[in-house]
């Protein structure tokens, strides 16, 4: 069983990974909207560079509300055009790196920047969407709960209630994938960008439950990549799309 998060657009590394036997338990952010390093991205391709960047200097500096704004600005006018160029971007997003996981035996949940119904939709034959659900993989009980905590109010961004009713479909499992870390500084916060992204709810579940190990993505620069919490062994397998590494149970 190997495990990886935030693919983001990285087909050819996700191609490689995929070609080896056994599960891959993908979990989440599939596509590319903005890479922090560079600024390549579909906002890139459908709004244009200059837009990213003063986007990125934005949001690196935590100016949300100016953010939006510019957003609200470029936008003024042209709200079904740019629609329709972001769909169409997305959607062949989707299927580019889809076409990656063609005969491997995949598990994969969403996201903050997913699209869920999409990415479910765009799954090739044999590769299995979980969310909210607990599976047998390998004689393990493995349960996942996709999404993102709430921020810029995205389809792959679920409140904390939400999360905690996807946790209780759960009950005890041997391994908890989910797309975001628990609630614990050194694993939520990302030192480059600065921002927290944890779930209370996921740090909660792992208090009551004590699965053996929690695998979880999102943060791309975290403090710490492992740690426990009483005896669950917590681990971001993430940011893919720059190490191009998945990483083997246990």
């Amino acid at each position: 069983m190997r495990l990886i998060a935030d693919v983001h657009g990285a087909t050819e590394a996700l191609r490689r990974v995929a070609s080896h036997p056994g599960p891959l338990l993908i979990l989440g952010d599939f596509i590319n909207f903005i890479d922090y390093r560079t600024n390549d991205g579909i906002v890139t391709d459908v709004s244009g560079r200059e837009f990213t960047d003063k986007m990125v200097a934005l949001r690196t500096a935590g100016e949300a509300v100016a953010a939006g704004a510019l957003w609200n600005e470029f936008r003024k006018g042209r709200e079904d055009e740019l629609r329709t160029a972001y769909n169409r971007a997305i959607e062949a997003a989707y299927e580019d790196v889809m076409s990656a996981l063609d005969g491997a035996e995949v598990y994969a949940t969403f996201g903050n920047v997913d699209r869920p119904e999409l990415l479910k939709a765009k799954l090739p034959a044999g590769a299995r969407f979980v969310d909210g659900e607990a599976v047998d993989i390998e004689g393990l009980r493995v349960g996942f709960a996709g999404g993102g905590i709430v921020s810029i109010n995205t389809p792959g961004e679920v409140s904390e209630t939400e999360m905690e009713a996807k946790l209780s479909h759960l009950g005890p499992v041997d391994i908890l994938c989910t797309h975001v870390p628990p609630a614990v500084d050194a694993l939520q916060k990302d030192v480059i960008a600065g921002r927290a992204k944890g779930s209370q709810a996921v740090l909660a579940y792992i208090h009551d439950h004590q699965p053996a190990f929690h695998y979880y993505g999102d943060v791309h620069q975290p403090q710490a990549l492992t740690w426990r919490l009483g005896s669950t062994v917590c681990r971001n397998v993430g940011y893919f799309r720059a190490t191009g590494r998945a990483t083997s149970h246990p």
